[in-house]
């Protein structure tokens, strides 16, 4: 096969979007403005005053809600989309007319959490999850459907988009490597991969038999494999424990062809036909999957690995929605008590898969153009009446309960969606850019820049550098709304009644999820749910309630 030739004066971005659990609000709010923005700026390519050089999306990976707003991303690409740019006076009203607002923001009701608490899932036996994961059923069969009213792709995307989840493969895929042992010949040393992705392209082909790769065919006009990735994007959102583990079926030949498994599947295949695997959430072993994003971006733009740091010379990169950045390690204490060791036992093993397999030095390289990042960041009064910046997971509202804060409080939701398009507003003007140096030295920007009498309207405001998606002033708010939440200020907060609230449920379901641990007979039923109704109608549901207002307080979303 011939190699990818780079596109003349288009400069592509691939989009990595990272787990985030509710707080796949701000995720969807970024990627709304995202859109909007090079939308806007079609409308008026060709105009005076407009630069000409073109930016396409060839490749969006993602993992938990960020897996699942890729998938989403793709169902809407088909379909209108209205933007929403400002809350309306009722912040609960629902807008089915914006898809990534209504699947992350409205998602199934405004009451969530009582539906999580719901006992319906639970049964004799059986116990799916810690937590009613049915809203999720209800969410995909809604959102990941042909495109009502459907047009072709936008020309800001490439045709042939391709999108990944990250899956945590329960199962694993075994693989093996041959050793020489003088007694018995050659032994083989059996391992597993646990690390997995579901990848799909979207094409207009009208049957499943497709060259692509590993790339499973996707087609929101006919419909074609939209089953599979509606399991895909619930099956990279299953949190452990937390939410419903999902079965995915994929047909084998999808899976040895995997671009980013190629090298396990060398000596032991997948067997032909159907494959299931059981899978949880796939941030657990790969939150940020920009690596896989990057080694897709090279292969689709033919861009040379030696020009991925020079932005005098590069044509894509990549641009990461991290609601939940990560901040450096603290040490560690050095109590060898049996709880603690635990506690770091499981975290370390979660910190080593999610480790990097890449160069280093190029990860360190704090003028790498091929890596930006939007991040959550807003500005609050202080103590002393001046302006102070909050940024990170503090600084999001679902961001309290390791992310499921947003599913207490639909407030919570709006707030973050909104700040998603905040950030995303200030981040396109003002940090999505590059140097005037590489403005005049590449050829990408230097022929869109090429005349422009106006081309310091395109200028960051931060400093001598030039949009890479031209904002234009008459067009964008770049002010925060002015939220009137319930609290009566403008970030969101719920009163110690409105948690109360929840304690019968929360008592409910933990005394079911003990009582159908395990399958009884009808007296040690009876024994188990009278032991369980003493023991949690007092410590045990005392607890998990203290558990939730504490981490409300933290974030001060509970006064």
């Amino acid at each position: 096969m011939d190699p990818v030739q780079p596109k003349p004066g288009v400069f592509s971005i691939g989009i990595c979007m990272a787990g985030a659990v509710s707080a796949g609000a701000y995720t969807a709010g970024v990627m709304d403005y995202l859109l909007e923005s090079l939308a806007e700026w079609e409308k008026r390519r060709g105009q005076p005053g407009v630069p000409s050089h073109r930016v396409e999306i060839p490749v969006i990976g993602g993992a938990s809600a960020g897996g699942m707003t890729g998938i989403i991303t793709a169902s809407a690409l088909n379909s209108p989309v209205k933007p929403l740019d400002r809350p309306g006076d009722d912040l609960l009203a629902e807008h089915p007319e914006n898809k990534f607002y209504h699947a992350w923001v409205d998602l199934t009701g405004t009451d969530m959490f009582s539906k999580m608490l719901d006992t319906g899932d639970i049964q004799p036996g059986l116990i799916p999850s810690g937590l009613n994961s049915n809203f999720i059923d209800e969410v995909a069969a809604k959102m990941i459907v042909t495109a009502p009213g459907y047009q072709p792709l936008p020309p800001y995307i490439a045709p042939g988009l391709k999108v990944f989840t990250t899956l945590s493969n329960l199962g694993g895929f075994p693989y093996s490597a041959d050793f020489y042992a003088a007694s018995a010949g050659n032994r083989k040393y059996h391992m597993q991969l646990h690390n997995d992705y579901a990848c799909f392209q979207l094409t207009e082909m009208t049957d499943t038999a497709a060259p692509n790769a590993g790339w499973v065919p996707l087609n929101f006009k006919t419909g074609i494999n939209l089953s599979i990735a509606r399991n895909a994007a619930m099956a990279t959102g299953a949190f452990p424990v937390g939410l419903k583990s999902r079965l995915l079926e994929r047909d084998a030949a999808y899976v040895n062809a995997n671009p980013f498994l190629q090298d396990i599947f060398g000596n032991t295949p997948v067997g032909p036909g159907a494959y299931t695997t059981l899978n949880v959430d796939g941030g657990m072993i790969n939150n940020e999957p920009f690596e896989k994003v990057r080694e897709e971006l090279l292969r689709s733009t033919g861009q040379p690995k030696n020009t991925v740091d020079d932005p005098n010379h590069f044509n894509s990169t990549i641009l990461m929605i991290e609601p939940f950045p990560t901040t450096p390690p603290v040490p560690i204490s050095m109590d060898q008590g049996l709880l603690h060791v635990i506690g770091l036992t499981l975290s370390t093993m979660i910190s080593q898969m999610r480790s990097k397999p890449l160069n280093i030095a190029n990860a360190l390289n704090e003028n790498c153009a091929g890596q930006y990042l939007i991040a959550p960041s807003r500005l609050i009064t202080g103590p002393d009446g001046t302006l102070q910046e909050v940024a990170g997971e503090r600084a999001i509202a679902c961001g309290a309960l390791n992310g499921f804060s947003g599913f207490i409080n639909k407030e919570f939701r709006v707030h973050d969606y909104y700040l998603g398009r905040y950030n995303c507003k200030i981040f396109l003007r003002d940090y999505f850019t590059v140097s005037k140096e590489a403005v005049d030295a590449n050829a990408i920007f230097a022929n869109g820049y090429a005349g422009l009498a106006n081309k310091d309207d395109f200028k960051s405001t931060r400093d001598y550098s030039y949009q890479i998606i031209p904002q234009f002033k008459d067009y964008t708010d770049y002010t925060f709304p002015d939220f009137k939440f319930s609290s009566g200020a403008n970030w969101p907060a719920v009163r110690e009644a409105d948690i109360d609230q929840y304690q019968p449920a929360v008592k409910k379901r933990m005394q079911a999820l003990i009582k159908n641990a395990v399958k009884l007979n009808w007296w040690q039923s009876i024994l188990l749910g009278i032991g369980s109704a003493v023991l949690l109608s007092g410590s045990a549901t005392k607890a998990a309630m203290d558990k939730i207002k504490a981490d409300l307080r933290l974030w001060q979303l509970l006064p």
